[in-house]
């Protein structure tokens, strides 16, 4: 997979894509990530990217001829999504639809954002990481970077370890233990110790419920359930109810 974060700011990006286990999957050659500066692509010597907002208002707003050349030096990309907190909300369905892609543009606005007539020639999607302000959009192509690289096939050690973290079924994931099997006077459930695996697989799906249950009860109404599982989940909650009557 190819990667390309259109951005003022490469080292940003360059400096966490030299570590962790997206880091080695560089190294090994599984994907690649390509940084492009705007201020490349501008014509006078201060490599001015930014000017007034036409209306007035405070801040400054990327000048869209830069941006344009930028994306367009990326030669053909499957897909040009943008970064911005007008956009709708990133999830991990959309990093495991990118993941199967061979080339991937990531554009990070800044200041006030970008001229808006980029949007329409130049991008196919805008996704937010959340209801909140940064600086710029590397941290937010940082986000997506990590959550789509990690899916690419061969990024992660263990495959396993992916199918079963949080959203990948639409539930938040169960709770983990590793040794010492009591800590502090508190013991791991006697089931994850059992080696009997229908069992622990059981009991991590009702946690699953469970936690998602607590925290994140909105994503119960998309995950995929049995009736079983429907039938705990409206048990749970009338229990709730009644208990807080």
């Amino acid at each position: 997979m190819d990667i390309s974060v259109v951005t003022l700011f490469p080292t940003m990006i360059d400096a966490y894509l030299s570590e962790g286990v997206i880091g080695r999957g560089i190294e090994r050659g599984i994907a690649t990530v390509n940084t492009v500066d705007i201020r490349d692509f501008t014509d006078d010597a201060y490599r001015t990217v930014d000017d007034v907002p036409f209306g007035g208002g405070a801040g400054m707003v990327l000048k869209p001829e830069p941006v344009a050349r930028a994306i367009e030096s990326l030669g053909p990309v499957e897909h040009r999504v943008l970064l911005s907190p007008s956009g709708r909300p990133f999830g991990q369905g959309d990093a495991q639809r990118w993941a199967q892609l061979d080339s991937l543009a990531l554009v990070c606005g800044r200041y006030e954002g970008i001229d808006d007539r980029i949007r329409d020639a130049h991008i196919d999607e805008v996704v937010s990481i959340g209801d909140y302000v940064l600086s710029g959009g590397e941290l937010a192509a940082l986000v997506v970077l990590d959550c789509t690289l990690r899916l690419v096939p061969g990024v992660l050690g263990n495959n396993q370890s992916v199918m079963q973290e949080s959203f990948s079924d639409g539930l938040l994931e169960h709770p983990h233990y590793t040794r010492p099997a009591v800590w502090r006077g508190e013991s791991v459930p006697d089931v994850l110790l059992s080696g009997h695996h229908a069992r622990i697989d059981a009991w991590r799906r009702r946690a699953s419920l469970d936690v998602t249950l607590a925290i994140r009860p909105d994503l119960l109404n998309t995950a995929e359930l049995t009736p079983a599982e429907k039938d705990y989940v409206l048990e749970r909650e009338s229990s709730s109810d009644r208990e807080e009557g």
